[in-house]
């Protein structure tokens, strides 16, 4: 019996040692880059989040410009348009003018 309680004591004694003795930075180096690779992946969402709300800012950016350019181009044809049809008149007014002067030297100014 006292063989077996004395073994039982070794065992425990030996039990207890080793675990006492396992390293416990392992367990925690570990869980310390878990957390590195969670914030570096964190961050990586949020550049790319910025990203492409600065892509989605220029697209906006550059349909504003398109539909600026294009109210411009449609102003400045709307104006050639007018301008086109002010020359037409005065020229058709200035024909008509030259006409009646030619009828009134033939008739002789009646």
């Amino acid at each position: 019996m006292k063989k077996l309680v004395l073994s039982a004591a070794l065992l425990f004694a030996l039990g207890v040692t080793f675990t006492s003795c396992r390293d416990e930075n392992k367990a925690d180096s570990v869980e310390e880059t878990m957390n590195e690779a969670s914030e570096a992946v964190n961050e990586a969402a949020d550049d790319a989040q910025d990203a492409m709300e600065d892509a989605a800012n220029d697209v906006e950016d550059a349909m504003e410009d398109a539909g600026d350019a294009i109210d411009d181009a449609a102003q400045k044809t709307g104006d050639a348009v007018n301008e086109a049809m002010d020359d037409a008149k005065e020229a058709t007014k200035d024909a008509a003018n030259s006409v009646k002067d030619k009828a009134n030297e033939l008739t002789g100014g009646n």
